[in-house]
C-alpha cells in the first residue's frame, strides 16, 4: 500500500495545477483499505419542533456534476441548469416570469442584480440577459469558470480557474479590469465562492489558505489575510485552499479552509481575532454570536465569533455529505446528499426538524428571504418553504 501511495503522489506532482476535491477524497479513501469508512450514518428519528410548509415548487433542470445556486434579486429568483436553461421566477408565486435557452452547456450561474443576469458556459463564455430574458451580450474569458459570478455596482465579476478575476461592464460586456493571482503549484479544482458586500467590494478565498477583499469598481486588492498555512510533505497534505464563500454578520467576517483552519476577523481590515484548526470546503454561516461549519465528516460545529470557543458539536450526520449552511432565526439549516434538509438549534446543536426536499443532493445553501426558505437540489427542484 505504501508503494501505491508514493506512486499516486508522483502522478499528482505531474498532473494539472488543479484537482477535483472528489478525486482526492476518493483516492484517499481507496488507499485507506476500506470503502466502509464513508458509509453515511443512519438517520435518527426527529420530532419536528416546527413545520416547513411548501408555498410553491418548480424546476429548472439538473445541474449534474456542477454546483448551481439560485440567486434572489428584488422580487425574483434566478436559477439555471447545466443544459442551458436560465429562468427568472416570481418570488411570491413560483411562476416563471421568463426562460432563456443558453446555446451552450453551463458550468455555473446565475449571477444577477435584477437588471442583468449572467451565466457561464463550460467553454468559458459569459452570456448576459436583460430583465426581459433577452440576450444582450456574450464574452469569452478563455478559461473554465466554476465560481458563481457576481453582478454588483454595474460590474459582472467572473473568476476563472486560471486565477484571473475579470470585471465586465454589466450593460455591454466590455472588460473594465482584470486582477491576476499567482498560479499555485497545486490547488483544488472547484468553484471559489465570492461574497458581495453592497456594491463596493467582494470577499473571497484564495489558494494557500488566504482570503481577501477586492474592490468591485476597479479590481484592486483592498486587503489579504492568511487564515491557515500549508503543512505536511506531500502536495495533498499541503492543500489548504479557502474555497467556500466567507460569511459576514455585522462587522465580523469568517472563513474556513480545506485541511487548515477556521477563523473570524474584522471585515474592514481583515485582521483575524482568532483561528482554530479545522477543515471544511462547504463554508461558514453566522449568527450574531456564533459561526457554524461542517467538516468533511459532516460533523457540525459552532464556535463563538468573539474568541473561537467551541460551543457545541453534532456528530449525528457523519458522512452524509452536508452542503453549505444557513443560520437563520434560531436554527441552522443544511441539506445532505440524499435530499434531506436538517435543522439544528443554534443554541445547543440539537436536531429540531427534518424534511425531505427530494432525492437529489443539496449542496447549495438555503436562502432566507421575505419569510421564506428557498432550497434548490442538484436535480433542479426549487421550493419555497414557510417555517411555521
Amino acid at each position: 500500500m505504501t508503494v501505491k501511495i508514493k506512486a499516486m503522489k508522483r502522478l499528482l506532482r505531474l498532473a494539472s495545477t488543479t484537482i477535483l476535491v472528489g478525486v482526492v477524497a476518493t483516492a484517499l479513501i481507496a488507499c485507506s483499505g476500506s470503502s466502509r469508512v464513508r458509509k453515511p450514518s443512519e438517520l435518527a428519528a426527529v420530532t419536528n419542533q416546527f413545520d416547513m410548509q411548501q408555498v410553491w415548487s418548480t424546476s429548472v433542470g439538473s445541474s449534474e456534476g456542477f454546483n448551481f445556486h439560485p440567486i434572489v434579486a428584488g422580487d425574483a429568483v434566478y436559477a439555471a441548469s447545466h443544459r442551458g436553461n436560465l429562468a427568472k421566477i416570481d418570488l411570491a408565486t413560483g411562476n416563471k416570469v421568463w426562460e432563456a435557452s443558453v446555446p451552450e452547456r453551463l458550468s455555473i450561474g446565475p449571477g444577477s442584480d435584477g437588471r442583468t443576469t449572467v451565466a457561464v458556459s463550460t467553454r468559458g463564455t459569459v452570456y448576459a440577459y436583460d430583465d426581459t430574458g433577452k440576450q444582450i451580450w456574450k464574452v469569452s474569458v478563455s478559461s473554465e469558470v466554476l465560481s458563481e459570478p457576481i453582478v454588483a455596482g454595474g460590474v459582472v465579476i467572473v473568476r476563472a480557474l486560471d486565477n484571473r478575476f475579470i470585471g465586465l461592464d454589466a450593460q455591454t460586456g466590455v472588460r473594465k479590469w482584470i486582477y491576476q493571482r499567482q498560479q499555485s503549484a497545486l490547488s483544488l479544482r472547484v468553484g471559489y465562492g465570492m461574497l458581495a458586500i453592497g456594491n463596493e467590494v467582494i470577499v473571497t478565498g484564495f489558494a494557500g489558505g488566504r482570503f481577501g477583499m477586492i474592490a468591485i469598481a476597479n479590481g484592486g486588492l483592498v486587503w489579504e489575510t492568511p487564515v491557515s498555512f500549508p503543512k505536511g510533505f506531500s502536495e495533498i497534505e499541503r492543500l489548504n485552499d479557502v474555497t467556500a464563500k466567507p460569511s459576514m454578520e455585522g462587522d465580523i467576517i469568517c472563513a474556513v479552509s480545506y485541511q487548515g483552519r477556521i477563523g473570524c476577523g474584522q471585515a474592514r481590515t481583515g485582521n483575524l481575532l482568532w483561528f482554530k484548526d479545522y477543515s471544511s470546503y462547504t463554508g461558514t454561516s453566522q449568527s450574531t454570536e456564533m459561526v457554524f461549519s461542517a467538516n468533511e465528516k459532516s460533523h457540525v460545529t459552532a464556535f463563538a465569533t468573539k474568541d473561537g470557543t467551541q460551543v457545541w458539536e453534532n456528530t449525528q450526520l457523519t458522512f452524509r455529505d452536508l452542503g453549505e449552511p444557513l443560520a437563520v432565526g434560531k436554527v441552522l439549516l443544511m441539506g445532505d446528499a440524499q435530499g434531506y434538509v436538517h435543522a439544528f438549534a443554534q443554541a445547543n446543536g440539537e436536531m429540531v426538524a427534518r424534511i425531505r426536499h427530494d432525492s437529489n443532493k443539496i449542496s447549495a445553501a438555503p436562502i432566507a428571504v421575505g419569510g421564506l426558505i428557498l432550497i434548490q437540489s442538484q436535480g433542479g427542484k426549487i421550493t419555497a418553504y414557510s417555517p411555521k
